[in-house]
C-alpha cells in the first residue's frame, strides 16, 4: 500500500496524495493510457502530413505547365493518329503495307492515350482546334494514300519530321528549366510523384517511336513521290501552323 502511493505520488504530483489508493491508482492508470493515445495520435498525424503531397509554389507550378506542354504534343500525337487511320483505310487492302502501317498506327494511339491521361490528370485544357485538327489529319491520310505508297510515305515523313524536332525542343527546354535553382526540391524529388523525370523519360521514348516511322518512311522511298518537295514542304508547313495556333488557342 505504501509503495502503491509513493509510485501515484511520484506520477501525479501532491494532489494524488489527498485520494484514497484504489483512485489514486487509477487516477495513474488513465493518464498513463492518455499519454499512449496522445503519443500514438500524434504519431500517426505526422506520418499522415508526410505522405500528403504539399501544395506546389506559384513558381513549381508555372515550371509543370510550361515544362509539360501537354497541349502542344497532343497536338502533334493526335493529328499523326488520325493521318496513319486515314491512310490504314485505304492501304489496309495491301498485305505488304497493312502491318507497317497498322505499327506505326498503334504507336501513335499508344502515345494519343498517354497525353490524354496526362491532360486530365495535370487538367491541361486541349487545344480548342481540335475538332479541326481530327478532320484536316484523317483527310491528309487519305488523300495522300490516294495519291500513292510513295505519296503516304512522304506524309509520314513530313509529319514526322516536325513531330520529332518539336520533340527535341521540349526536351531542351525540360533540360534547361531544370537548372533553375528555385526548383531544386521540384527536381531532386524527381517532380510530383516523380512526374518529372516520368514525362521527361516519355517524351524521349516517343520521340524516338517518332523519328523510326521517319526512318520506315525513307526506307520505303518517299522521296521517289511525285511533287515530293512541294508535297513535303506544304504538309511541313501545315504541322507548323498548327503548332502555332495551338499554342495560342
Amino acid at each position: 500500500m505504501l509503495a502503491t502511493r509513493l509510485l501515484t505520488s511520484r506520477t501525479l504530483g501532491p494532489a494524488a496524495r489527498h485520494l484514497p489508493s484504489s483512485q489514486s491508482v487509477l487516477w495513474a492508470a488513465n493518464e498513463r493510457c492518455f499519454v499512449r493515445h496522445a503519443s500514438t495520435a500524434e504519431t500517426e498525424a505526422s506520418s499522415a502530413a508526410k505522405k500528403q503531397p504539399r501544395a506546389l509554389t506559384e513558381k513549381e507550378r508555372e515550371f509543370l505547365d510550361r515544362a509539360v506542354c501537354l497541349s502542344l504534343i497532343w497536338t502533334c500525337d493526335g493529328s499523326a493518329n488520325l493521318i496513319y487511320a486515314g491512310q490504314y483505310s485505304i492501304l489496309k487492302h495491301d498485305k505488304r503495307l497493312k502491318p507497317l502501317i497498322r505499327h506505326m498506327w498503334d504507336q501513335e494511339v499508344h502515345h494519343l492515350k498517354t497525353f490524354d491521361h496526362l491532360l486530365a490528370k495535370h487538367r491541361v485544357r486541349p487545344t480548342a482546334m481540335r475538332p479541326l485538327w481530327n478532320v484536316a489529319g484523317y483527310a491528309l491520310g487519305v488523300g495522300t494514300a490516294l495519291m500513292g505508297e510513295k505519296a503516304a510515305m512522304a506524309c509520314t515523313e513530313a509529319v514526322e519530321t516536325e513531330i520529332g524536332t518539336h520533340y527535341n525542343d521540349q526536351v531542351r527546354v525540360l533540360l534547361e528549366m531544370m537548372k533553375d535553382p528555385e526548383l531544386k526540391e521540384l527536381v531532386d524529388n524527381g517532380g510530383v510523384e516523380g512526374e518529372l523525370y516520368g514525362l521527361l523519360q516519355t517524351i524521349r521514348k516517343f520521340r524516338d517511336d517518332e523519328l523510326e516511322h521517319l526512318d520506315t518512311a525513307v526506307e520505303h522511298d518517299s522521296k521517289g513521290a511525285d511533287g515530293y518537295e512541294v508535297l513535303t514542304n506544304v504538309i511541313r508547313g501545315g504541322c507548323k501552323a498548327a503548332i502555332w495556333i495551338s499554342s495560342r488557342v
